[in-house]
């Protein structure tokens, strides 16, 4: 996502630095693309260990901040980042997410550029939803005051911001509750369709598949439902079709869920496109979280039959039945599925329709240009203050 924005601001002619705050749980191999983008922009890169002991967590319930956030502060990135400014001066510095705002004091005091934060999430939100789903009285507290202190947080950061980029309206509408004054651009995830190149001679037919890292509380918890519910269904019952589950950070006791061909726990895979493109029907059984999720956007591209809740696909402006299916309990999962395995035309034409919205809201060229307006917009509101 990062990387296409920054490409098409390149494509654009604009001058572009990276300074990336890269966690070592998340390491990630640059390819070929990257590298070439790279060669053509400033870019800074530290490591940072935002692995927490027992210790630390037992002391964090004295706090009154949450580690998941605190984990992300570290004084040498924040020297790295001042350096950088001191070198050079830039008219706009946009900080990719809730985390990365720990640094915006350290920012705001040496350098004069517009301020955008680009929220992917409204963090607290997705602390909250995954409280709901708790019935241990413990860990539903436990969640619920991350959930509080993360959005203490948050609110005591947005409107020291000059603006604000959203990916969906729920997420802006969200943000003007809160008493954000600052200006709010709503802005889709932007994708290069030029890499989605689905071929069909590729594809099984049929297959269900899940692709997302684990690490992140909320897919873990969805799939883990999915799995659990429809186990049965999958080895034994009446939906006759293979599932697959691929992505970063699966715990080692998804191996149980793995069951000698028909449930497939296969990990992380070497070419995530290449592995979208072999199966042909997606599940998001998310229930918590919030924002846009790229996994969707990209699964769309790739012309893909996609099943997901409601909430999973929050954010995409999709028709039910048309290009994507919402399914938000197991019956609606179970006839969704159902009918998607015993009729390939259907699941072929639902993919068509998700490809034809993708080209005509989440192309990244288009993005882009909105979001160089918007970044222009922000100028000229501060220009004018001071006249």
């Amino acid at each position: 996502m990062v990387s296409n924005t920054i490409r098409e601001l390149v494509n654009l002619g604009h001058e572009v630095s990276l300074v990336a705050l890269n966690a070592k749980k998340n390491h990630h191999e640059n390819n070929d693309d990257d590298n070439d983008l790279l060669s053509k922009i400033n870019y800074r890169a530290y490591n940072i260990d935002i692995n927490v002991s027992v210790f630390d967590v037992a002391a964090n319930l004295f706090s009154k901040t949450s580690f998941n956030i605190d984990k992300y502060y570290d004084p040498e990135f924040e020297r790295l980042l001042i350096r950088e400014l001191r070198i050079k001066d830039y008219d706009v510095i946009q900080f990719e997410g809730l985390l990365v705002s720990l640094y915006l004091a350290a920012v705001r005091k040496v350098s004069k550029a517009k301020l955008i934060y680009r929220s992917h999430n409204i963090e607290n939100q997705i602390w909250q939803r995954l409280s709901e789903q708790k019935s241990d009285p413990f860990k539903k507290s436990y969640l619920k005051m991350h959930a509080k202190r993360i959005k203490n947080y948050e609110l005591q950061q947005l409107n020291n911001f000059d603006g604000i980029a959203v990916f969906t309206q729920q997420d802006k509408s969200t943000l003007l509750e809160y008493g954000t004054k600052i200006p709010i651009e709503i802005l889709p995830v932007g994708i290069n369709l030029d890499h989605y190149k689905p071929d069909f001679s590729k594809t099984e037919f049929p297959s269900l598949f899940f692709l997302g890292s684990l690490d992140w509380l909320p897919n873990r918890e969805g799939i883990e439902w999915f799995i659990e519910n429809f186990n049965k269904d999958l080895t034994d019952g009446d939906l006759r079709v293979k599932f697959y589950v691929a992505g970063n950070d699966i715990p080692e006791r998804f191996d149980d869920y793995d069951v000698m061909g028909k449930i497939f726990i296969q990990g992380e895979v070497d070419d995530a496109l290449e592995f979208v493109n072999s199966k042909s029907i997606m599940i998001v059984p998310l229930m918590s979280g919030g924002g846009m999720r790229v996994k969707i956007v990209e699964g769309m591209a790739m012309q893909k039959c996609i099943i997901s809740t409601s909430l999973g696909a929050e954010g995409i402006n999709y028709e039910n039945g048309v290009n994507i299916l919402i399914a938000n309990d197991y019956d609606e999962f179970y006839d969704a599925i159902k009918h998607c395995i015993t009729d390939e035309d259907y699941c072929k034409n639902i993919g068509l329709n998700a490809r034809k919205l993708m080209e005509e809201q989440n192309d990244a060229n288009r993005v882009t240009k909105r979001l160089v307006d918007f970044y222009e917009t922000v100028i000229d509101v501060y220009s004018a203050s001071l006249l």
